[in-house]
């Protein structure tokens, strides 16, 4: 993630009048799966990434899973976010999970990424969620510095723990 203060000042102004935000429809399923590719490549886990179109379609459009919004300079996508509703037993009410953020690096620093969760944060609020949070790679320092920067609060005392593939499989099967 490049310094907010490597991009001039001319150019982060012009960026925030022209940035605007829209949901994603059943028609940016490849732009999706684009900016997923991106953000696995980003993070060094391009192997892992299965998704497909039509599994896109499957479970964000049809069965309505997940939802997508784009950050947009001068109506061109320029990042994402991928985002679905938890809840918090303790609040008593839903939150939003945000699954994936990214912005093409070239168009960092200019406030897109401020502004994709300043937007997830009005949806919250406007949906009467409780939460908005996320995870992020210990090794992502960049981004961690930026959640912060934002007045995010980190989890330290909070461990995930995940089933997936063969693991999920086995123990669905386990007597």
């Amino acid at each position: 993630m490049r310094a907010i203060e490597s991009v001039p000042d001319a150019i982060r102004e012009k960026a925030m009048k022209n940035r605007n935000f829209r949901f994603a429809t059943e028609n940016d399923i490849p732009l999706i799966l684009d900016f997923i590719k991106k953000l696995a490549e980003y993070e060094k886990m391009t192997s892992q990434v299965v998704a497909t179109e039509s599994l896109l379609r499957e479970w964000i459009f049809e069965k309505k899973k997940a939802e997508v919004i784009f950050a947009l300079e001068d109506e061109k996508e320029v990042g994402f976010a991928l985002f679905f509703h938890n809840f918090s037993t303790f609040l008593g009410r839903a939150g939003i999970y945000l699954e994936d953020i990214y912005v093409i690096p070239e168009y960092r620093g200019r406030g897109h990424g401020k502004g994709l969760i300043k937007e997830l944060a009005r949806i919250a609020v406007e949906r009467g969620c409780g939460r908005l949070e996320w995870s992020c790679l210990d090794w992502n320092t960049p981004s961690i510095d930026f959640y912060l920067s934002l007045g995010a609060e980190q989890m330290s005392e909070w461990t995930g723990y995940r089933f997936e593939g063969e693991s999920l499989s086995e123990l669905a099967h386990k007597e």
